[in-house]
């Protein structure tokens, strides 16, 4: 299946840098020593997805200066992308549990709808010029954006279109989105359009009866997963290394937390990483063995201790798998 769309390592090692790059300037001395950073430990790429940044400021900017902290050289890019370039935010949430009278829900409904045409005529006016400087400014600091999560599947065609060559001008090798029926049906097309992948995160659908990867994954031969581990070993209390195995050409990227698994007094419950049961050295281990090209991606989730905060716990999880590797 690999052979009939672009490999993750084909793409990385062929893609042309976007035409013409503005330069954005950014110092990043001060938050690296003026070393670029290197992440891949014995032909293992470490690297962070930005969500976990979410609870502090995290501008462009900022998320690179984290990067740089924690020594990382790949990552999945959020949120911070569009945010980062002007998106129009839609409208403020009201107060959770509240109660809405039926002319509150209709206003509200139409505000987002209003919200919802504004934040499309926004992208398809957004020059793509735009993500070529983010992808400069990053590779500048030494630092390649591998993922682009844009979760477009309920998005127009156009817009679906502009999340593709945005990726592209990133350097992404493809865009993820949660996994279901109607994303796997729809995103592998664009994907194959584009020469790109379409990637889907999972959650806790393999501890759901009939859920079929098989299925989803059939729907495009651009079709990929993007395996949380954490996820997979909450839901199910099996070893991740089984589903990595039987799908490593399918698996461009993986997600990793740490978790208890379901049979624990307190189940499926995000902990700091050392401290649950997911089996992460085993499954870094067998990538280290196997040299398969699977980013390996901190997805930050835990409660952040109250003399932290996600900047630290995210350079301690990188150094916890650096230290399983080395």
């Amino acid at each position: 299946m690999r052979n009939t769309a672009i490999s993750r390592r084909k793409f990385l090692g062929t893609t042309a840098a976007a035409a013409a790059v503005s330069i954005v300037p950014f110092n990043f001395s001060f938050a690296s020593g003026g070393k670029k950073p290197n992440s891949k430990v014995h032909g293992v790429q470490l690297g962070i997805t930005t969500y976990s940044y979410r609870a502090i400021s995290h501008s462009l900017e900022e998320v690179l200066e984290y990067s740089l902290k924690a020594g990382v050289n790949a990552l999945e890019m959020r949120s911070v992308l569009e945010e980062g370039l002007g998106f129009p935010a839609g409208p403020a949430r009201g107060p959770r549990g509240a109660e809405m009278t039926d002319k509150e829900k209709a206003e509200r409904a139409k505000a987002a709808d209003a919200a919802r045409e504004e934040q499309r005529k926004w992208r398809l006016s957004l020059p793509v010029q735009k993500y070529a400087d983010v992808r400069k400014m990053y590779n500048n600091a030494g630092i390649d954006i591998h993922i682009a999560k844009f979760a477009p599947s309920s998005w127009s065609d156009e817009e679906i279109d502009y999340a593709y060559n945005a990726a592209n001008a990133l350097g992404a090798y493809g865009i993820t989105d949660e996994a279901s029926v109607v994303a796997c049906k729809r995103l592998g097309k664009f994907a194959e359009k584009h020469n790109s992948l379409a990637i889907y995160h999972t959650h806790g659908q393999f501890g759901e009866p009939g859920f079929d990867i098989d299925t989803l994954l059939s729907y495009s031969p651009a079709n990929r997963l993007n395996l949380d581990i954490g996820h997979y070993f909450g839901a199910t209390g099996k070893h991740p290394n089984d589903v990595i195995i039987k799908y490593h050409d399918r698996i461009p990227m993986i997600h990793i937390k740490d978790k208890t698994g379901p049979n624990n007094p307190t189940p499926n419950a995000n902990k700091q990483f050392g401290k649950g049961e997911t089996p992460i050295a085993d499954v870094l281990h067998l990538l280290k063995k196997e040299k398969w090209p699977i980013d390996c991606f901190v997805e930050l989730e835990y409660d952040i201790p109250s003399d932290s905060d996600p900047v630290k716990e995210v350079i301690k999880c990188i150094d916890y798998m650096r230290n399983i590797l080395e």
